[in-house]
Protein backbone atom coordinates (compact mmCIF):
# COMPACT_ATOMS: atom_id res chain seq x y z
CA UNK A 1 0.00 0.00 0.00
CA UNK A 2 1.86 3.31 -1.10
CA UNK A 3 -0.42 6.65 -0.48
CA UNK A 4 0.29 10.36 0.05
CA UNK A 5 3.01 11.50 -1.71
CA UNK A 6 5.71 13.60 -1.17
CA UNK A 7 3.73 16.59 0.39
CA UNK A 8 4.47 20.24 -1.70
CA UNK A 9 8.22 20.26 -1.54
CA UNK A 10 9.72 17.27 0.58
CA UNK A 11 12.14 16.46 -2.27
CA UNK A 12 13.80 19.88 -1.45
CA UNK A 13 12.98 19.70 2.42
CA UNK A 14 13.73 17.03 4.85
CA UNK A 15 11.24 14.68 5.56
CA UNK A 16 9.17 14.44 8.81
CA UNK A 17 7.78 10.71 8.97
CA UNK A 18 4.88 10.95 11.22
CA UNK A 19 3.40 7.64 13.17
CA UNK A 20 0.16 8.00 14.28
CA UNK A 21 -1.60 5.92 16.72
CA UNK A 22 -5.32 5.57 16.92
CA UNK A 23 -7.73 6.44 13.95
CA UNK A 24 -11.11 7.05 15.24
CA UNK A 25 -12.55 10.79 15.56
CA UNK A 26 -8.82 12.35 16.38
CA UNK A 27 -6.92 9.89 14.50
CA UNK A 28 -9.29 11.12 11.49
CA UNK A 29 -9.07 15.05 12.75
CA UNK A 30 -4.88 14.60 13.27
CA UNK A 31 -4.88 12.75 9.67
CA UNK A 32 -6.59 16.25 7.63
CA UNK A 33 -4.40 18.28 9.72
CA UNK A 34 -1.00 16.68 8.79
CA UNK A 35 -2.33 15.98 4.55
CA UNK A 36 -3.65 19.81 4.91
CA UNK A 37 -0.50 21.82 6.67
CA UNK A 38 2.33 21.40 4.04
CA UNK A 39 -0.30 22.80 1.63
CA UNK A 40 -1.60 25.14 2.91
CA UNK A 41 2.01 26.73 4.89
CA UNK A 42 5.18 26.89 3.99
CA UNK A 43 6.90 24.58 6.39
CA UNK A 44 10.80 23.87 7.24
CA UNK A 45 10.37 20.32 7.09
CA UNK A 46 7.87 18.23 5.14
CA UNK A 47 5.27 16.19 7.05
CA UNK A 48 5.12 12.50 5.34
CA UNK A 49 2.30 9.92 6.54
CA UNK A 50 4.26 7.55 7.38
CA UNK A 51 2.49 4.70 9.07
CA UNK A 52 -1.15 4.59 10.75
CA UNK A 53 -1.39 2.35 13.64
CA UNK A 54 -4.46 -0.04 15.02
CA UNK A 55 -5.54 -3.73 16.48
CA UNK A 56 -7.80 -4.75 14.13
CA UNK A 57 -5.75 -5.28 10.89
CA UNK A 58 -8.49 -4.99 8.73
CA UNK A 59 -9.69 -1.90 10.00
CA UNK A 60 -6.55 0.06 10.77
CA UNK A 61 -5.45 -1.26 7.02
CA UNK A 62 -8.81 0.09 5.38
CA UNK A 63 -8.11 4.03 7.78
CA UNK A 64 -4.66 3.86 6.27
CA UNK A 65 -6.32 3.80 2.84
CA UNK A 66 -8.87 6.29 3.68
CA UNK A 67 -6.81 8.80 5.89
CA UNK A 68 -3.94 8.69 3.49
CA UNK A 69 -1.00 6.54 5.57
CA UNK A 70 1.34 4.74 3.31
CA UNK A 71 1.43 1.86 5.90
CA UNK A 72 -0.53 0.00 8.52
CA UNK A 73 0.52 -1.49 11.67
CA UNK A 74 -1.03 -3.38 14.54
CA UNK A 75 1.01 -3.20 17.58
CA UNK A 76 2.92 0.86 18.71
CA UNK A 77 6.36 -0.90 19.18
CA UNK A 78 6.47 -2.12 15.79
CA UNK A 79 6.00 1.90 15.00
CA UNK A 80 8.33 3.01 17.45
CA UNK A 81 10.71 1.24 15.84
CA UNK A 82 10.38 2.07 12.58
CA UNK A 83 13.53 4.50 11.04
CA UNK A 84 10.96 6.42 9.22
CA UNK A 85 9.19 7.61 12.01
CA UNK A 86 10.50 10.63 13.73
CA UNK A 87 7.23 11.61 15.29
CA UNK A 88 4.43 9.78 17.09
CA UNK A 89 1.10 11.33 17.51
CA UNK A 90 -0.83 9.54 20.24
CA UNK A 91 -4.97 9.46 19.44
CA UNK A 92 -5.84 6.97 22.10
CA UNK A 93 -7.40 6.83 25.55
CA UNK A 94 -6.02 7.93 27.85
CA UNK A 95 -5.13 5.41 29.91
CA UNK A 96 -2.65 4.43 27.48
CA UNK A 97 -1.08 8.12 26.77
CA UNK A 98 1.64 7.46 29.24
CA UNK A 99 2.88 4.17 28.13
CA UNK A 100 3.18 4.85 24.69
CA UNK A 101 4.45 8.65 25.25
CA UNK A 102 6.93 7.66 27.59
CA UNK A 103 8.63 4.80 25.10
CA UNK A 104 8.17 6.91 22.55
CA UNK A 105 10.44 9.74 23.82
CA UNK A 106 12.66 6.93 24.98
CA UNK A 107 12.77 5.76 21.26
CA UNK A 108 14.34 9.23 20.58
CA UNK A 109 10.98 10.31 19.04
CA UNK A 110 9.32 13.77 18.87
CA UNK A 111 5.37 13.18 20.62
CA UNK A 112 2.16 14.89 20.34
CA UNK A 113 0.06 13.51 22.38
CA UNK A 114 -4.19 14.32 22.77
CA UNK A 115 -5.86 15.94 25.14
CA UNK A 116 -6.09 15.65 28.13
CA UNK A 117 -2.50 14.58 28.99
CA UNK A 118 -3.26 11.45 30.87
CA UNK A 119 -5.69 10.18 33.48
CA UNK A 120 -3.79 10.57 37.01
CA UNK A 121 -1.35 13.28 37.86
CA UNK A 122 1.01 10.51 38.70
CA UNK A 123 0.71 9.92 34.84
CA UNK A 124 1.36 13.49 33.69
CA UNK A 125 4.01 14.11 36.33
CA UNK A 126 5.90 10.74 34.95
CA UNK A 127 5.77 11.61 31.51
CA UNK A 128 6.54 15.86 31.59
CA UNK A 129 9.45 14.34 33.53
CA UNK A 130 10.02 11.87 30.22
CA UNK A 131 9.60 15.02 28.13
CA UNK A 132 12.22 16.68 29.88
CA UNK A 133 15.08 13.93 29.95
CA UNK A 134 13.90 14.24 26.08
CA UNK A 135 14.08 17.66 25.42
CA UNK A 136 17.77 17.56 26.85
CA UNK A 137 18.39 15.05 23.90
CA UNK A 138 16.46 17.20 21.31
CA UNK A 139 13.12 15.42 21.51
CA UNK A 140 10.19 17.52 21.40
CA UNK A 141 6.77 16.87 23.08
CA UNK A 142 3.43 18.43 22.76
CA UNK A 143 -0.01 18.00 23.76
CA UNK A 144 -2.98 18.50 21.51
CA UNK A 145 -5.18 21.41 22.69
CA UNK A 146 -6.67 22.06 19.62
CA UNK A 147 -8.64 25.49 20.31
CA UNK A 148 -5.83 27.36 21.30
CA UNK A 149 -5.04 27.14 17.42
CA UNK A 150 -8.47 28.88 16.52
CA UNK A 151 -7.67 32.05 14.78
CA UNK A 152 -9.84 33.96 17.33
CA UNK A 153 -8.49 32.56 19.82
CA UNK A 154 -4.28 33.35 19.37
CA UNK A 155 -6.24 37.00 18.07
CA UNK A 156 -7.58 37.04 21.99
CA UNK A 157 -4.42 36.11 23.25
CA UNK A 158 -2.49 38.70 21.53
CA UNK A 159 -4.82 41.34 22.72
CA UNK A 160 -5.04 40.85 26.57
CA UNK A 161 -0.94 40.14 26.35
CA UNK A 162 -0.59 43.82 24.42
CA UNK A 163 -2.76 45.85 27.45
CA UNK A 164 -6.27 46.00 25.60
CA UNK A 165 -8.67 44.86 28.26
CA UNK A 166 -5.83 45.78 30.92
CA UNK A 167 -6.33 43.95 34.65
CA UNK A 168 -7.81 41.09 33.88
CA UNK A 169 -11.08 40.57 36.63
CA UNK A 170 -13.30 38.09 35.18
CA UNK A 171 -12.62 35.04 32.71
CA UNK A 172 -16.08 32.83 32.61
CA UNK A 173 -15.93 29.82 30.13
CA UNK A 174 -18.64 26.94 29.45
CA UNK A 175 -18.33 23.85 27.08
CA UNK A 176 -21.67 22.19 26.63
CA UNK A 177 -22.86 19.36 24.74
CA UNK A 178 -25.72 16.09 24.56
CA UNK A 179 -24.62 13.34 23.48
CA UNK A 180 -25.00 11.63 26.88
CA UNK A 181 -28.54 12.62 27.49
CA UNK A 182 -30.24 9.74 26.17
CA UNK A 183 -30.07 7.04 29.19
CA UNK A 184 -29.97 4.21 26.88
CA UNK A 185 -27.10 5.30 25.23
CA UNK A 186 -24.31 2.29 25.71
CA UNK A 187 -21.75 2.34 28.08
CA UNK A 188 -18.33 3.00 26.03
CA UNK A 189 -14.87 3.63 26.94
CA UNK A 190 -15.02 7.36 27.64
CA UNK A 191 -18.21 6.38 30.60
CA UNK A 192 -15.08 3.94 32.20
CA UNK A 193 -12.70 5.78 34.68
CA UNK A 194 -10.04 3.08 33.78
CA UNK A 195 -9.92 3.92 30.44
CA UNK A 196 -10.90 7.75 30.64
CA UNK A 197 -9.66 8.93 33.67
CA UNK A 198 -13.19 11.26 34.19
CA UNK A 199 -15.88 12.19 32.15
CA UNK A 200 -17.25 15.39 31.55
CA UNK A 201 -14.52 17.21 33.18
CA UNK A 202 -11.48 15.36 31.35
CA UNK A 203 -13.26 15.44 28.09
CA UNK A 204 -14.59 19.06 28.15
CA UNK A 205 -13.30 20.52 31.07
CA UNK A 206 -9.92 20.00 30.29
CA UNK A 207 -10.09 22.05 26.94
CA UNK A 208 -11.53 25.02 28.69
CA UNK A 209 -9.17 24.99 31.48
CA UNK A 210 -6.22 24.93 28.93
CA UNK A 211 -8.15 27.71 27.12
CA UNK A 212 -8.83 30.07 29.60
CA UNK A 213 -5.56 30.03 31.49
CA UNK A 214 -3.70 30.15 27.76
CA UNK A 215 -5.85 33.21 27.00
CA UNK A 216 -5.32 35.39 30.50
CA UNK A 217 -1.86 34.54 30.28
CA UNK A 218 -2.21 33.09 34.28
CA UNK A 219 -2.89 29.61 36.15
CA UNK A 220 -5.58 28.94 37.76
CA UNK A 221 -4.37 28.66 41.74
CA UNK A 222 -7.38 26.67 43.15
CA UNK A 223 -11.35 25.96 42.67
CA UNK A 224 -14.64 25.19 44.12
CA UNK A 225 -16.43 22.56 42.79
CA UNK A 226 -19.33 20.36 42.27
CA UNK A 227 -19.55 17.05 39.75
CA UNK A 228 -22.39 15.16 39.12
CA UNK A 229 -23.54 11.68 37.12
CA UNK A 230 -26.77 11.92 36.43
CA UNK A 231 -27.44 8.44 34.62
CA UNK A 232 -25.26 5.92 36.98
CA UNK A 233 -25.99 3.10 34.40
CA UNK A 234 -26.04 2.00 30.82
CA UNK A 235 -26.67 -0.82 28.28
CA UNK A 236 -23.67 -2.85 27.88
CA UNK A 237 -22.08 -3.27 24.18
CA UNK A 238 -22.95 -6.54 22.47
CA UNK A 239 -18.86 -6.10 20.95
CA UNK A 240 -16.26 -3.93 20.50
CA UNK A 241 -16.83 -1.21 18.26
CA UNK A 242 -15.10 1.44 17.34
CA UNK A 243 -14.68 5.42 16.70
CA UNK A 244 -17.84 7.43 16.61
CA UNK A 245 -20.02 4.35 17.77
CA UNK A 246 -17.86 4.69 21.27
CA UNK A 247 -15.32 1.59 21.65
CA UNK A 248 -15.22 -0.43 24.88
CA UNK A 249 -11.63 -1.67 24.55
CA UNK A 250 -8.52 0.18 25.73
CA UNK A 251 -5.39 -0.11 24.37
CA UNK A 252 -4.88 -3.92 24.92
CA UNK A 253 -1.05 -5.85 25.95
CA UNK A 254 0.98 -5.45 23.03
CA UNK A 255 -1.41 -3.62 20.75
CA UNK A 256 -2.69 -0.29 20.09
CA UNK A 257 -6.50 1.22 20.34
CA UNK A 258 -8.32 1.04 16.90
CA UNK A 259 -10.94 3.02 19.11
CA UNK A 260 -8.53 6.40 18.79
CA UNK A 261 -9.83 9.23 20.50
CA UNK A 262 -13.62 9.12 19.78
CA UNK A 263 -15.12 12.37 20.87
CA UNK A 264 -15.47 16.17 21.77
CA UNK A 265 -17.77 16.34 19.30
CA UNK A 266 -19.91 13.26 20.83
CA UNK A 267 -20.51 9.56 19.48
CA UNK A 268 -22.88 8.03 17.65
CA UNK A 269 -25.00 5.38 19.56
CA UNK A 270 -25.89 2.23 18.00
CA UNK A 271 -23.10 0.52 16.82
CA UNK A 272 -22.31 -2.95 17.27
CA UNK A 273 -25.40 -2.87 19.21
CA UNK A 274 -26.50 -3.37 23.29
CA UNK A 275 -26.71 -6.61 24.85
CA UNK A 276 -30.34 -6.51 25.84
CA UNK A 277 -31.10 -5.95 29.24
CA UNK A 278 -27.53 -5.82 30.88
CA UNK A 279 -25.89 -2.69 32.14
CA UNK A 280 -22.76 -1.26 33.71
CA UNK A 281 -21.83 1.45 36.24
CA UNK A 282 -21.00 4.53 34.98
CA UNK A 283 -17.95 5.77 36.65
CA UNK A 284 -17.26 9.09 35.58
CA UNK A 285 -18.98 12.72 35.73
CA UNK A 286 -21.35 13.46 33.48
CA UNK A 287 -21.15 17.39 34.47
CA UNK A 288 -19.11 19.31 36.33
CA UNK A 289 -18.91 23.30 37.41
CA UNK A 290 -16.59 25.20 39.34
CA UNK A 291 -15.08 28.41 40.60
CA UNK A 292 -11.76 29.38 40.39
CA UNK A 293 -9.24 31.60 41.58
CA UNK A 294 -6.24 33.02 38.64
CA UNK A 295 -2.73 34.35 40.00
CA UNK A 296 -3.60 37.39 39.71
CA UNK A 297 -6.77 37.47 41.78
CA UNK A 298 -9.43 37.20 38.67
CA UNK A 299 -11.99 35.25 39.54
CA UNK A 300 -13.61 32.11 36.98
CA UNK A 301 -16.81 30.55 36.40
CA UNK A 302 -15.94 27.22 34.46
CA UNK A 303 -19.02 24.48 33.24
CA UNK A 304 -18.33 21.57 31.27
CA UNK A 305 -21.32 18.84 30.53
CA UNK A 306 -22.46 16.22 28.27
CA UNK A 307 -25.98 16.87 29.12
CA UNK A 308 -27.11 20.27 27.64
CA UNK A 309 -29.63 18.99 25.96
CA UNK A 310 -29.93 20.89 22.59
CA UNK A 311 -26.24 21.99 22.75
CA UNK A 312 -23.87 19.92 19.74
CA UNK A 313 -20.20 21.37 20.85
CA UNK A 314 -21.10 25.46 22.14
CA UNK A 315 -17.59 26.29 24.21
CA UNK A 316 -18.03 30.06 25.44
CA UNK A 317 -15.29 31.85 26.42
CA UNK A 318 -15.66 35.61 27.61
CA UNK A 319 -13.14 37.53 29.53
CA UNK A 320 -13.80 40.89 31.50
CA UNK A 321 -11.22 43.38 32.34
CA UNK A 322 -10.45 47.23 33.63
CA UNK A 323 -10.60 48.65 30.14
CA UNK A 324 -12.40 45.91 27.85
CA UNK A 325 -14.02 42.64 27.41
CA UNK A 326 -13.53 40.28 24.93
CA UNK A 327 -16.10 37.12 23.98
CA UNK A 328 -16.01 34.09 21.56
CA UNK A 329 -18.38 31.38 21.11
CA UNK A 330 -17.04 28.50 19.15
CA UNK A 331 -20.25 27.89 16.68
CA UNK A 332 -18.64 31.63 15.33
CA UNK A 333 -15.53 30.68 15.26
CA UNK A 334 -14.44 33.19 12.72
CA UNK A 335 -15.48 35.90 14.92
CA UNK A 336 -14.47 37.85 18.18
CA UNK A 337 -16.23 40.52 20.34
CA UNK A 338 -14.67 42.88 22.04
CA UNK A 339 -15.83 45.92 24.11
CA UNK A 340 -13.41 48.95 24.63
CA UNK A 341 -14.05 50.40 27.49
CA UNK A 342 -11.94 53.26 27.05
CA UNK A 343 -14.03 54.12 24.04
CA UNK A 344 -16.80 57.30 25.20
CA UNK A 345 -19.97 55.84 26.75
CA UNK A 346 -22.23 57.31 24.07
CA UNK A 347 -20.64 55.39 21.29
CA UNK A 348 -19.16 52.57 23.07
CA UNK A 349 -20.66 48.89 22.71
CA UNK A 350 -19.28 44.96 21.63
CA UNK A 351 -18.01 44.81 18.15
CA UNK A 352 -17.75 41.82 16.18
CA UNK A 353 -14.17 41.34 14.67
CA UNK A 354 -13.93 39.43 11.48
CA UNK A 355 -11.02 36.89 12.21
CA UNK A 356 -10.30 36.61 8.44
CA UNK A 357 -7.65 39.00 7.57
CA UNK A 358 -4.29 38.02 6.17
CA UNK A 359 -2.46 39.45 9.05
CA UNK A 360 -4.58 37.32 11.78
CA UNK A 361 -3.01 34.50 13.61
CA UNK A 362 -2.51 31.75 10.60
CA UNK A 363 -4.48 33.15 7.54
CA UNK A 364 -1.64 33.67 5.97
CA UNK A 365 -1.90 30.13 4.86
CA UNK A 366 -5.79 30.40 3.71
CA UNK A 367 -8.21 32.16 1.47
CA UNK A 368 -9.05 36.19 0.98
CA UNK A 369 -10.58 37.79 3.79
CA UNK A 370 -14.14 36.94 4.92
CA UNK A 371 -13.78 33.08 3.43
CA UNK A 372 -13.87 31.59 6.97
CA UNK A 373 -11.98 28.88 8.33
CA UNK A 374 -13.40 25.55 10.42
CA UNK A 375 -12.66 23.20 13.28
CA UNK A 376 -10.32 20.84 10.46
CA UNK A 377 -7.80 24.14 10.58
CA UNK A 378 -7.14 23.86 13.93
CA UNK A 379 -5.34 20.68 13.67
CA UNK A 380 -2.96 21.98 10.30
CA UNK A 381 -2.33 24.78 12.72
CA UNK A 382 -1.55 22.42 15.25
CA UNK A 383 0.96 20.58 13.04
CA UNK A 384 2.60 23.97 11.25
CA UNK A 385 3.53 25.01 15.04
CA UNK A 386 5.01 21.80 15.99
CA UNK A 387 6.81 21.39 12.72
CA UNK A 388 8.22 24.86 13.12
CA UNK A 389 9.39 24.10 16.83
CA UNK A 390 10.91 20.55 15.99
CA UNK A 391 12.82 22.56 13.15
CA UNK A 392 13.92 25.80 15.41
CA UNK A 393 14.34 23.67 18.27
CA UNK A 394 12.35 25.55 20.44
CA UNK A 395 9.73 25.06 23.53
CA UNK A 396 6.65 23.90 21.90
CA UNK A 397 3.06 24.69 23.25
CA UNK A 398 1.17 23.33 24.77
CA UNK A 399 4.30 21.15 26.48
CA UNK A 400 3.66 18.37 28.34
CA UNK A 401 4.37 20.69 31.62
CA UNK A 402 1.32 22.57 30.60
CA UNK A 403 -0.72 19.27 30.04
CA UNK A 404 0.57 18.43 33.83
CA UNK A 405 -0.68 21.83 35.29
CA UNK A 406 -4.20 21.31 33.65
CA UNK A 407 -3.99 17.74 34.74
CA UNK A 408 -3.45 18.96 38.39
CA UNK A 409 -6.42 21.59 37.85
CA UNK A 410 -8.56 18.47 37.18
CA UNK A 411 -7.63 16.80 40.09
CA UNK A 412 -8.35 19.71 42.52
CA UNK A 413 -11.95 20.02 40.90
CA UNK A 414 -12.19 16.01 41.57
CA UNK A 415 -11.10 16.48 45.32
CA UNK A 416 -13.03 19.65 45.91
CA UNK A 417 -16.19 17.95 44.58
CA UNK A 418 -15.12 15.21 46.99
CA UNK A 419 -15.25 17.72 49.91
CA UNK A 420 -18.02 19.37 49.60
CA UNK A 421 -17.25 21.83 47.04
CA UNK A 422 -14.53 23.16 49.53
CA UNK A 423 -11.58 25.22 48.05
CA UNK A 424 -8.60 23.38 47.04
CA UNK A 425 -5.53 25.15 46.64
CA UNK A 426 -3.45 23.99 43.24
CA UNK A 427 0.60 24.46 43.09
CA UNK A 428 2.22 26.26 40.31
CA UNK A 429 5.35 24.95 39.71
CA UNK A 430 6.39 27.45 37.76
CA UNK A 431 4.45 30.33 36.70
CA UNK A 432 3.88 31.08 33.13
CA UNK A 433 6.23 33.65 32.64
CA UNK A 434 4.60 37.40 31.28
CA UNK A 435 3.20 37.77 28.27
CA UNK A 436 5.13 39.51 25.18
CA UNK A 437 2.95 39.96 22.13
CA UNK A 438 6.08 39.79 20.07
CA UNK A 439 6.13 35.77 20.95
CA UNK A 440 2.49 35.83 19.91
CA UNK A 441 3.05 36.32 15.81
CA UNK A 442 2.16 33.42 14.14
Amino acid sequence: MQHNGDQNGAGRRQRLGIGMVGYAFMGAAHSQGWRTVGRAFDLPLAPHLTAICGRDGTAVRAAADRLGWSHAETDWRALLARDDVQLVDICTPGDSHAEIAIAALEAGKHVLCEKPLANSVEEAEAMAAAAERAGERGQLAMVGFNYRRVPAMTLARRMIAEGRLGRIRHVRVAYLQDWLVDPEFPLTWRLEREHAGSGALGDLGAHIVDLAQYVAGEHIVGVSAMTETFVRERPLLAGASAGLAGAGGASGAGGASGAGEASEAGEASGAGGTSGTARGPVTVDDAAVFTARLASGALATFEATRFATGRKNALRLEVNGEQGSLAFDLERLNELEFHDGTEPAASAGFRRILVTEADHPYLEGWWPPGHGLGYEHTFAHQARDLVHAIATGSRPEPSFADGLRVQRVLAAVEESAAKNSSYTPIPVIPVIPALDASDLEV
